[in-house]
């Protein structure tokens, strides 16, 4: 019995990514609509953290999917719950990438603006984990294409998981619909019954 899919976007980004909507869409499809999760996560690393653990609270039926800074998000969370997760171009060390942009930033797609703060980056280090007690509860999909996160970082991360790696695509994963069936075998999600 498969549980919740809860989606966990990436830096700036929200529950309104192409994404985290065709996601929402295919378990609508499937009837499953009250088992999709996706929240907008706090800027601050801690906070995004604590209202997943507190307010979503994973179990081991659960499902993650964590897109680049969602990723290491979700790559914590599994060690903490014993869930499992699908890695989308997951962010590997994100507090080395992401100390250029503390100041004001906006997000994708409201350009509202938000802080990103000097403290984040260390909440972000804070997150940081060893290798993964049972790797095999992970589905890692890397793009060559990737313009943002090499994804040989990303393989040598998730020693053991499941892995695919797409030749071309890129970090936003722009073709995910080709393979958006595969992510939700892994989470036990059956696909639709044909109609008879």
């Amino acid at each position: 019995m498969a549980g919740r899919l809860i989606y966990l976007h990436g830096f700036r980004s929200s529950p309104r990514s192409f994404k985290a909507q065709l996601l929402a869409r295919r378990m609508a499809e499937l009837g499953r609509a009250a088992d999709f999760v996706c929240p907008q996560l706090p800027a601050s690393p801690k906070l995004a953290i604590a209202l997943v653990c507190d307010t979503i609270a994973p179990d081991p039926l659960d499902t993650l999917v964590g897109s680049s800074l969602g990723g290491y998000y979700a790559t914590w969370l599994v060690e903490r719950f014993g869930c499992r997760a699908v890695l989308l171009n997951p962010a590997v060390d994100p507090a080395e990438g992401l100390g250029s942009q503390v100041g004001v930033q906006t997000m994708y797609h409201s350009d509202e603006p938000f802080e990103f703060r000097a403290e984040y980056v260390d909440e972000l280090r804070a997150l940081r984990i060893g290798a993964l007690a049972d790797p095999s509860r992970c589905f890692l999909i890397a793009a060559r294409g990737d313009e943002l996160l090499d994804w040989r970082d990303m393989v040598a991360r998730y020693p053991g998981a499941k892995h695919k790696v797409l030749d071309g695509s890129d970090h936003g994963l722009s073709d995910f619909a080709d393979y958006m069936d595969e992510v939700l075998a892994f989470a036990g999600v059956a696909p639709a019954r044909p109609h008879a």
